[in-house]
């Protein structure tokens, strides 16, 4: 089993250009379904979710393929209109198909999501949503089967009861092919959501609203395909930006869109780090002395970004002062707190609220990812560590980042991935 040793005390140095959004990614690859023709990007992601990526829109690999770094798929070979069990188990982005398997086909057999342990994250909000556009469904021996009585989805207004960034993907795919006009109202306002709408568009579709908390969907008959590119990765940006304050780093992000990330950008420059925003691109230089932030709450966007909470936590340990951190998307997203505790953090959490007194350094220590965040705020502590610390459980890093530490690497990080029995008591607590 992989794990990540770092070696901390190095200042980031040098440029680093942002990967293709994996949140947009996946619900991308998810609705080319939706489309007759090819669908092409040079930007969609790489590594293991572009492999179970791929086989949730043809099982078993059939119509998807790399040449020259363009990755197409091809829809029309589609021969399933199911997701199975053993992949939606390991990806849970693979339930977005329902909406675009039952919006082309009329009928899916989807299984219900596993995914992160950050959470129950439950798909009520998704099934209801589709209900009301006139899918019939049915939860039977762990799978969601969804069916049209008159083989075409009905346009409908739809109001979710929370901004559900899933949701309102799985809804929004549902509707472009739909019979009329939907309204779909409260829905996730992410970059994310609209790229997933422009790449729509850009295939035939008649979306509305992008950036607002309505969409305007008018159905048509068919889509077409094309070639597209995704917007780059603000959760990628914003941990290398991190990287970067933590590290008293000089590091220039290429291709990070400041818009997309101005909840972050507020709250690093209130802890005394320099941002500088470019047309393409962010400038970050760490302070000499990070200083804590009263309070930050994650809220859905264009609030701060639940995504984002674990990496800040990881900054805002060194930070002079104390901080507070309130978590309102998931209940159970602080499980990085006993870990950054392991290597010296001060970090105190009752139910929802996290603490953060800083410490004046960290050290280096065997540490144990929880999730795919946690992950990253371990390896971010880490690069200030005195001493060697060593990541378990890197798997979970790989499903979001593509190739994060050899990026941090590429800025002058004193890091590598090695395979292996663990170093350190932790091995014989590994699952």
């Amino acid at each position: 089993m992989d794990r990540i040793l770092v070696n901390g005390g190095v200042r980031l140095k040098g440029e680093v250009k942002i990967s293709g959004a994996k949140n947009a990614a996946l619900p991308i690859m998810a609705a080319s379904i939706l489309c007759d023709g090819p669908v092409g990007s040079a930007t969609f992601l790489a590594g293991r979710h572009r492999g179970h990526g791929t086989a949730s829109v043809q099982p078993g690999g059939r119509g998807a393929g790399t040449r020259r770094g363009r990755m197409t798929i091809s829809p029309q070979t589609l021969r399933w209109q199911e997701a199975p069990y053993d992949l939606v188990r390991k990806m849970r982005a693979s339930f977005f198909v329902l909406g675009p398997l039952v919006g082309k086909y009329g009928h899916a057999r989807v299984s219900m999501p596993g995914g992160c342990a950050i959470g129950t994250r439950p798909v009520d909000i998704h099934l209801k949503a589709l209900s009301e556009l006139g899918v019939e469904l049915r939860v039977e021996h762990g799978y969601v089967e969804a069916e049209t009585l008159t083989g075409r989805v009905l346009g409908n207004r739809v109001v979710l009861e929370f901004p559900s960034v899933g949701a309102t993907e799985n809804a929004l795919m549902a509707a472009v092919l739909a019979k009329g006009t939907s309204e779909l109202c409260n829905v996730a306002r992410e970059p994310e959501i609209a790229d997933l709408a422009d790449f729509l568009n850009s295939c035939g579709a008649k979306i509305h609203g992008q950036g607002t908390d309505t969409l305007v969907i008018e159905g048509v008959d068919r889509l077409s395909g094309g070639t597209y590119s995704i917007i780059p990765d603000r959760i990628e940006a914003g941990t290398l930006a991190i990287a970067a304050a933590l590290t008293r780093g000089n590091v220039r992000l290429v291709g990070a869109v400041a818009d997309h990330m101005r909840a972050l950008i507020d709250r690093l420059r209130e802890a005394g780090v320099a941002v500088m925003e470019e047309p393409d691109a962010l400038h970050v230089i760490g302070p000499d002395e990070l200083v804590a932030i009263d309070e930050v709450t994650t809220r859905p966007y264009p609030g701060f970004p639940t995504d984002m909470q674990a990496q800040l936590m990881a900054l805002l340990s060194i930070a002079k002062g104390t901080s507070v951190i309130k978590e309102t998307i998931f209940e159970n997203r602080f499980m990085h707190t006993s870990e950054l505790c392991r290597m010296g953090a001060d970090i105190s959490v009752d139910g929802a609220c996290a603490v953060v007194r800083g410490v004046p350094k960290l050290s280096g220590s065997p540490v144990m990812a929880s999730d795919l965040r946690a992950s990253a705020a371990l390896v971010l502590a880490g690069l200030v560590a005195e001493g060697e610390t060593e990541i378990l459980r890197v798997y979970h890093l790989d499903r979001g980042y593509e190739r994060l530490d050899a990026k941090l690497a590429g800025l002058g990080a004193r890091v590598r991935r090695v395979s292996g029995k663990a170093n350190g008591h932790m091995a014989a607590v590994v699952p």
